[in-house]
Parts: structure tokens; C-alpha cells; sequence
């Protein structure tokens, strides 16, 4: 696989990133990666439900489906309190103790938008002995506004009102060690691979053997991103997310990972012995792990009532649902399984 779909990969992620889109508000990346498709040459279109369906073609009526996600995790207003600050609730596994400090956009279903940082209630360490004591939660955390807002007719004024979607800021970049650094990459990242594989096959004029589709969708932090939008003729559906890395897992950052087993269950036997052979004619850097607590868009197909084999591969991320990290050669890794299991 040629770097320069590597660093496509990654500068379409980057982009993305860039694009706020927590469960729920993620029409502005839709409409983003419609256009990314449709540009590459490829039949491209909004379900119903908001996500993105991609034709790749093949030369078999055998269906394979990938599957990533755009949405993210994030928050909504809860109450404007009477200060003028925003309790929030959360938007899929947002943690309060790993957002403390953060910037974020507050938009209005108006259209404004408006700046804040996430803070613990009386943050200020010289006039609060509990500072370190006190447990994080979104009753104890808070948004505090950039404006001048003295009680919560003022933020009203502003037009914030409960039910406003709040994004974090996912401080996006990439170093010249080659790591790729941001909140999100869960899954932003395979979403930015997809698009990789995708001009790799336009530019190459390449097509699979089975009939490929993708599907980005937008709900996968929530549980059920990938429950509809089958197209009928699929018989093997394979969640492109994170490889998880920590303690009781081999993956790293540079590797892409195969799932065996995650809490949903194990994946198909079939599917991740193909998986593993693809990895291994391609000469990638793998490893087969099982996730302790994790699920995945493929498993939410599955529970609808699909009849068909399932796999999850990923670049290896670090910290997920914090400030996380891949790479590039996480990436490439991961373009080489995809490139082999298509038989392209």
C-alpha cells in the first residue's frame, strides 16, 4: 500500500476531525463525507436514519459491508443554571474526569455558536481546599461560557437553551514521529482508512471481488448505529473501529488489530481466520486480541436480525474515549488487511 493513500488516510481523518459531530448532530459530517465519496467516483447516499451508504462495486452479487462510524461522544445541555452555568448530560461514554479543562462549542438549534470550557464547579485551587477531593461528575462539572453571563436569563438571552448539543474540542494533530493525536480517532480514524481505500481503488481503477458496500454511520456511540441500512445481498458485515491498546491486549499504536472476542461475544470463526490470512499475504503488522469491554456497529447489525458473518479490525488506538493516539502506521496496516480481504 503506497504512503501516499497512508497520508490521504490520515489528512481526510485530520479533516474530520475537525468537523464536530456527537450522536445525534452529525448532519454537517454527513454532508462532508457525501461529497468525499461522490468526488472519488463512487455512488454515494443519506439513509433515513442520517449515515452514509458507499458503492464500491464488485464483480460478484456477493455482499461484504464495512462498517465505520462518524459520530462521536459529546454532550447536550441539561439545565442552565442559576448562575449562568451549563450542567450537561452526556452523549454516549463521555467521562467528566477526562474533560476537565477542555474547550467547547456550544451550537443553538438557532445557529450560533458559542465558545465554553468544561470546569469543575469552583475550580479555582486557592479558594477551594476539596479541589483535589472532590469526585468528577456532571453535577459537580460544569460548562462555563465565554460571555458575559451573570444569571441564566442572560444565557437564555443568548439564545442556549436545554437540549443545545455541546462539542468538545478534539486538539487534532499529527507529529513528525508519525503518531496521530486527538479525541475522536474512535472513529474518525477508520472512517478517514475508508476513505483511503476507497481513492486507492478509484485511482488504481480497481474493483472487489465481492459486491462492497460501506456504511459511516451516525449512531454506533449509542448503541445502534449499524442496526439498518443492509443492503440485501450482504453476507458478511465487518466493523472497520479502534484495535484497543492497554494492559491485557498486544496491540500497539502501529499495528492493526483483529478482534476474536469482545463483550458482545465472540466474532465469526470464518470471518477472522480470513481476516488473519489477509493480514498475512499482506505482510502487515497484526495482532488477534479480545476486547473486555467494548461493542461494535457489526454486533448492532447482528442484533437486528441479520443473518450473515461478522469481524472488527482496527488501527491500534491508545486512551480511547479520552485524548487517544494512533499512527500512521496504524493506517497503513490497516489499509493492507482491507486491500487483501477485498481481493483487489
Amino acid at each position: 500500500m503506497q504512503k501516499k493513500y497512508v497520508n490521504y488516510a490520515a489528512d481526510k481523518t485530520i479533516e474530520l476531525l475537525n468537523i464536530d459531530s456527537p450522536s445525534g448532530f452529525t448532519s454537517q459530517a454527513v454532508d462532508w463525507l457525501l461529497k468525499e465519496f461522490s468526488d472519488l467516483g463512487f455512488k454515494s447516499w443519506k439513509t433515513i436514519k442520517g449515515g452514509v451508504m458507499v458503492d464500491l462495486g464488485g464483480i460478484n452479487e456477493k455482499g461484504l459491508l464495512l462498517e465505520a462510524h462518524t459520530d462521536t461522544l459529546g454532550a447536550m445541555v441539561q439545565e442552565i443554571k442559576k448562575d449562568g452555568r451549563l450542567r450537561v448530560t452526556n452523549l454516549g461514554g463521555l467521562q467528566p474526569y477526562n474533560t476537565e479543562g477542555e474547550n467547547v462549542r456550544i451550537y443553538t438549534r438557532d445557529g450560533k455558536i458559542y465558545e465554553g470550557t468544561m470546569q469543575l464547579h469552583n475550580a479555582s485551587i486557592h479558594v477551594n481546599r476539596e479541589y483535589k477531593d472532590i469526585k468528577r461528575d456532571f453535577n459537580t462539572c460544569e460548562i462555563v461560557i465565554d460571555e458575559v453571563v451573570n444569571d441564566d436569563k442572560d444565557v437564555k438571552k443568548l439564545g442556549i437553551e436545554v437540549g443545545d448539543i455541546v462539542c468538545f474540542d478534539p486538539r487534532s494533530k499529527i507529529t513528525r514521529s508519525g503518531y496521530i493525536k486527538s479525541r475522536f480517532l474512535d472513529d474518525k480514524l477508520s472512517v478517514g482508512i475508508l476513505l483511503g481505500l476507497a481513492k486507492y481503488l478509484a485511482d488504481n481503477k480497481l474493483i472487489p471481488v465481492n459486491h462492497t458496500y460501506l456504511h459511516i454511520t451516525v449512531y454506533e456511540e449509542v448503541g445502534h448505529g449499524g442496526s439498518a441500512s443492509v443492503p440485501a445481498n450482504v453476507e458478511e458485515a465487518i466493523s472497520v473501529d479502534m484495535g484497543c491498546v492497554g494492559d491485557g491486549v498486544s496491540c500497539t499504536e502501529l499495528q492493526v488489530s483483529i478482534c476474536a472476542k469482545d463483550g458482545g461475544g465472540p466474532y465469526s470463526y470464518e470471518v477472522v481466520s480470513k481476516l488473519i490470512a489477509a493480514a498475512k499475504k499482506e505482510k502487515a503488522d497484526y495482532c488477534v486480541d479480545v476486547y473486555p469491554y467494548y461493542g461494535s456497529d457489526v454486533e448492532a447489525t447482528l442484533s437486528a436480525g441479520n443473518d450473515l458473518r461478522h469481524g472488527l479490525i482496527g488501527a491500534g488506538v491508545y486512551a480511547s474515549h479520552g485524548y487517544e493516539r494512533s499512527s500512521l502506521k496504524g493506517i497503513e496496516n490497516t489499509l493492507k488487511v482491507l486491500k487483501a480481504y477485498l481481493e483487489v
